[in-house]
């Protein structure tokens, strides 16, 4: 998408989570997307109109770009190629369609102003990037200093670092060895001060996102098996452990840890 113009947006239904923002396929027709980054779990198209196109994958969402079969004459997108599913189709001046496909519909578009963008209530909330230099043991612990949550609650949180998701932070627990419902207070000391937990758990993070990523360049990588996540009642897999994982529900997350080596 990026340098390449919007020619034309098909909108095959009203709404996603919710209904697309007004003149939504008209404001964004003619323009070129002049830059795509990711913010948290956000996609953050910016426009040549000044614009900003935040989109959400939600729960079930995926995009997917194919060769364009739009009817320049009739301007209508060929029914063949299409999925039930499909819900938002971008043509693209390169001659690529991008479709976004989402059967629980609960992802989301919408169109942000340039002078909101700085204070638009999801962005502008939102903590470090767990991959970003500035998340550190110092910001993980100055985050969590007197909170009393729980560790996994508190990783769960946007505002402490964002985009980390549920897999993944139980995942990262357990490779720093902190159990998921130990206080996230614990992390700091009474002035701040990172404890040796919060280096742990930081570069516990960064472990275990580094090696997602690369995981995804696998063909099976959706098939790769998790280290304590979805395993209940099966073994620890860290060395000398004779643990079992179990698992718990916290905040309506499932949380797989386990007891022995997570303390």
């Amino acid at each position: 998408m990026v340098r390449a113009r919007i020619d034309a947006v098909d909108l095959r239904r009203p709404d996603l989570r919710r209904p697309f923002p007004r003149h939504f396929a008209r404001r964004l027709t003619g323009h070129t997307v002049v830059a795509l980054d990711r913010r948290a779990k956000y996609l953050v198209a910016r426009l040549s109109s000044g614009e900003t196109l935040l989109m959400h994958l939600g729960m079930s969402g995926s995009f997917r770009v194919v060769r364009d079969a739009r009817d320049r004459r009739t301007s209508r997108t060929a029914a063949a190629g299409l999925e039930p599913h499909d819900h938002v189709v971008f043509h693209m001046s390169s001659g690529r369609a991008v479709i976004f496909n989402d059967p629980r519909r609960f992802g989301m578009m919408e169109l942000v102003p340039p002078a909101k963008l700085p204070q638009h209530p999801v962005l502008s909330k939102l903590g470090p990037e767990p991959l970003a230099a500035d998340f550190d043991a110092v910001t993980l612990a100055r985050a969590c200093r007197g909170k009393k949550t729980s560790l996994k609650a508190a990783l769960l949180d946007q505002r402490v670092v964002a985009g980390l998701g549920n897999i993944y932070a139980v995942e990262a627990l357990h490779v720093a060895g902190l159990s998921p419902r130990r206080s996230a207070s614990t992390l700091a000391t009474a002035s701040g001060a990172p404890r040796d937990a919060a280096y742990r758990l930081v570069s516990a993070i960064k472990q275990v996102l580094e090696g997602a990523i690369q995981r995804q360049s696998m063909p099976a990588y959706r098939d790769a098996r998790f280290l304590v996540y979805d395993r209940e009642a099966e073994p620890c897999s860290k060395t000398g452990c004779r643990g079992l994982i179990r698992r718990r529900v916290q905040s309506g997350r499932s949380t797989f840890f386990c007891p022995a080596c997570q303390r």
